[in-house]
């Protein structure tokens, strides 16, 4: 029997939990895996929803890993900022057989340099930050650029992660996945992107995202800077 897969989840406070429970629980039906939340140390990890997780590893326990997935949240650009975290995701990234994110968790990726040249996804209300880490953005619920798979905002965590549960076990396993998690979304209204909800909610949206973070993409843009890859956007 081949050895387990070894996938490891970025855990960082202010994390979106869905954007890490949603992938994590289909990964973790991948079979012949093992599944690590991953943090500096075993304390429990507020998230964005006002509860906490707790760690299954420290960055000393997960030196390499064969999927490595960064999710995204409020907690994105602390997580960049931070010179020890980013270190274990370029090392852990670099070695890496595959390298994904969901949602804001691209912008992570493209800060630690490890996609650079890559078609990538993310939250629709950051995309275009992917620029400033010279990543492709691109307007996808999924996007597979050789071994870069990365997710749209939160939801798309679980699209993100049944691809990648079928490109490594086959459709059939994914299907049965899919099955079993009972993923058969019917959502009670169509404003799931911003074409479908409409000027009016995009614009109350984006006013509530700047009352709780006025100053996001402005300090991204300075830590791009910081660490020598910004782009123009």
């Amino acid at each position: 029997m081949t050895r387990p897969l070894r996938i490891a989840f970025l855990l960082f406070p202010n994390v979106t939990q869905l954007d890490l429970t949603g992938p994590a629980q289909v990964l973790s039906r991948l079979g012949n895996a093992s599944l690590d939340l991953v943090w500096k140390t075993l304390d429990p990890v507020p998230t964005d929803a006002g509860f906490s997780i707790l760690p299954t590893a420290t960055f000393a326990d997960v030196p390499h890993a064969d999927i490595i997935c960064v999710p995204g949240g409020f907690g994105t650009n602390a997580v960049i900022a931070d010179d020890e975290v980013m270190a274990w995701v370029q090392t852990v990234g670099a070695e890496a057989t595959w390298v994904t994110s969901v949602c804001t968790g691209s912008l992570i990726l493209g800060a630690a340099g490890l996609l650079d040249g890559y078609r990538a996804g993310c939250h629709w209300a950051q995309r275009d930050m992917l620029t400033l880490f010279n990543a492709i953005p691109v307007d996808a619920r999924v996007v597979v650029d050789r071994n870069r798979v990365t997710g749209g905002g939160v939801t798309a965590g679980i699209d993100f992660a049944l691809t990648l549960t079928a490109m490594i076990r086959g459709e059939a396993h994914a299907r049965a996945v899919q099955l079993g998690l009972e993923y058969d979304p019917a959502p009670p209204f169509d404003s799931g992107s911003p074409a479908s909800a409409g000027p009016e909610i995009v614009a109350a949206y984006q006013r509530r995202m700047h009352a709780l973070v006025p100053t996001r993409d402005d300090d991204l843009r300075a830590l791009a800077k910081r660490r020598g890859l910004a782009r123009d956007t």
